[in-house]
């Protein structure tokens, strides 16, 4: 009953043009006793205002390449009530004495001096803003700044559904809120905290009150997340967010690593596989977010690129630590302590004199991310807790943990998509029952997991029989030149940029030939290590996802489904393994499908060699292919 109720109340919110506007920020309700108004008149007139009364921006905020910085963050604690992996080192980090942090006076004194300079951007951060109990109280004195437009604030969304009544009444207008899975155990394994229903009950929560979009911030981290991109990308087809894909960046403690790093063209090659018509939006001045909407899609995808492409050229961000430091740069080591010149008496001019020293001295660009990982800055907490334009530092996990929740995780990932889609059409989040149903699958031998709508619809889209081509075809003809060398001999990786996107489907197979002890085990499940079918099989499955870190110049395949057979051959006291997979795109999978027969098979060795080491791995070969410029091939 409450279901369907709160669905309709979040569809007629959402669909309403009185309660938010373009800008994102959320219309002031009239009093009681006061004529109502048009929605956006009051937000309109006052943009209006600001435009024709703007004053010449100020000198101390405009470095010597001629950046303006109009945007100012600061940062209101250092504490926070997550323990996430990604933004905190493993022993923690030592926090600064209260007296050394800004008081609410501190942080008002400071904010009026940089808005009187030009700042009409203030975000408010951590740690995490919301513990601070005068944040409702900070907002409202922000909101009397004469010439600041917009005052934002990043969450981790744990307490924003209770407090952000309170917080749009006082004055806030933006919302950023980090999450970096749809998958709550795997969101209380990255925070070592629970609490992913409340993040999602304060989505919901911005939603209701007509702030649009609201942002999702989602750190992607290979090994750990990059299988989420498609399901996060399916939450903006009915709702007004816009989710925010951040390549993982280096700090002080989180053991950055490169292979780690999912870069943004990678990530938006999985997208545009699933949705070719992927359109890039125009990019707004200063933005450090590339823009992308899929037609007929409510929400809209955006990528923060300081990795990969970084935005320093339009950078007009400064940075105010919870202990008063001023940073120009958030990848540089460099500050300056405007608290302890506040608390020596400087006044005005001497305090614009040391900003608009710091300000000069910002470089044109930061030092890369090699370099930037090899310097001493401040763990990520210490800067801001949770990012939104450019922020994200990202997690080095304990690789047996995430192998295992890859394992147990494997799930109908459209399935899931859906669900979770419709979970939050409704209003509600994701129960127990739900969530069972996602961890632990069917426990059948033989599963079908995809990520495209229609394979469960369309159940021969990876028959295990190859479908006959639409002319006959043989192998390969052979090539004069090795596709992976250059002309000096040295590896070198195809480039496939300019190859048209089709439909690619291998299937590839293998034998394990057990023996009798073993394959009698196998046939009973007797196993003293569980199912091996089972285990051999959901092996596959991951080892198809992560070809492309296993082998070296292969390409990130985003599939759309993968199958993984197992079968007894008593005859041969052998388990025979044929492996699926498919995409749509501009490279083959056969390498997908061969890793995921060869894993399989050397699953099911690990799984019965205490039984016996005179197991025999073999016929691992490719069974078919099929589109690409070069034709298929069909082994006779």
């Amino acid at each position: 009953m409450a279901a369907p109720l709160v669905s309709r109340m979040l569809r007629r919110v959402l669909s309403s043009r009185v309660r938010s506007c373009s800008s994102g920020a959320p219309v002031t309700q009239p009093r009681p006793g006061e004529p109502s108004q048009p929605a956006v008149e009051e937000p309109s007139r006052r943009r209006q205002f600001l435009r024709e009364h703007a004053a010449p921006f100020s000198a101390f905020l405009t470095d010597s390449f001629g950046r303006r910085h109009s945007y100012l963050r600061i940062s209101l604690t250092e504490k926070c009530n997550l323990r996430c992996q990604y933004c905190m080192p493993e022993e923690g980090v030592p926090l600064t004495p209260k007296a050394d942090l800004l008081t609410t006076e501190e942080i008002l004194t400071l904010a009026r001096l940089f808005v009187k300079e030009g700042v009409d951007k203030i975000r408010l951060t951590g740690g995490e803003p919301l513990i601070r109990p005068d944040v409702v109280n900070i907002v409202a004195q922000l909101r009397q700044l004469e010439g600041l437009r917009t005052i934002g604030i990043t969450t981790n969304g744990i307490n924003l559904a209770r407090l952000l009544p309170q917080l749009q009444k006082a004055g806030l207008s933006a919302i950023n809120i980090s999450l970096d899975t749809l998958v709550p155990a795997k969101f209380e394994f990255i925070v070592r905290r629970k609490g992913f229903h409340k993040v999602m009950e304060g989505i919901h929560k911005a939603i209701e009150l007509g702030y649009s979009p609201v942002k999702v911030n989602c750190v992607v981290m290979r090994g750990l997340n990059e299988d989420e991109l498609l399901d996060f990308v399916a939450l903006t087809k009915g709702l007004p967010l816009d989710v925010r894909f951040i390549e993982y960046m280096p700090f002080d403690g989180n053991k950055w690593n490169f292979k780690k790093m999912v870069s943004y063209k990678e990530m938006l090659d999985t997208l545009r596989q699933r949705w070719p018509e992927l359109e890039k939006l125009p990019e707004e001045e200063s933005s450090t977010a590339k823009a992308f909407k899929i037609p007929g899609f409510q929400g809209q995808v955006s990528f923060i690129t300081s990795m990969s492409e970084h935005f320093c050229g339009t950078c007009n961000r400064l940075r105010i630590t919870a202990d008063g430091n001023l940073k120009v740069c958030l990848f540089g080591n460099s500050e300056v302590s405007l608290r302890d010149h506040l608390r020596a008496g400087a006044s005005e001019e001497e305090l614009l004199s040391i900003i608009g020293a710091a300000v000069g001295r910002k470089k044109r660009q930061h030092a890369g991310m090699f370099n930037i990982s090899q310097m001493k800055n401040r763990p990520m907490i210490l800067i801001e807790l949770f990012l939104t334009l450019q922020d994200s530092p990202p997690a080095v996990l304990s690789i047996s943990f995430r192998d295992s929740l890859h394992v147990q995780g494997l799930r109908h990932r459209v399935s899931r998509s859906h669900q979770m889609v419709t979970l939050w059409e409704g209003g509600g989040v994701p129960q127990t029952p739900l969530l069972a149903q996602w961890w632990l699958g069917a426990g059948l031998p033989q599963r079908h997991y995809s990520s495209h709508p229609d394979s469960d619809a369309n159940p021969k889209c990876l028959s295990p029989e190859p479908q006959a081509p639409a002319t006959p075809s043989g192998p390969l003809p052979a090539s004069g030149q090795l596709t992976h060398v250059d002309t000096e001999g040295r590896a070198a990786m195809v480039d496939v940029g300019g190859k048209p996107d089709t439909e690619r489907v291998a299937v590839a197979s293998a034998v394990v030939l057990l023996g009798p002890v073993a394959f009698r085990l196998v046939q009973e499940n007797q196993l003293k290590k569980g199912d091996a079918l089972v285990v051999a099989q959901l092996a596959g499955v991951q080892a198809a996802k992560l070809t492309s870190q296993l082998i070296p110049l292969c390409h990130h395949v985003a599939l759309s489904h993968v199958q993984v057979r197992l079968e007894l051959d008593s005859a041969r006291q052998a388990v025979v393994i044929e492996a699926s997979c498919r995409a749509r795109g501009p490279t083959g999978v056969e390498m997908e499908a061969l890793t995921s027969a060869a894993v399989a098979a050397l699953t099911l060795y690990d799984m019965c060699k205490a039984v016996s080491r005179d197991i025999v791995l073999e016929e691992i070969k490719l069974i078919s292919k099929t589109g690409g410029q070069r034709g298929d091939f069909r082994r006779t």
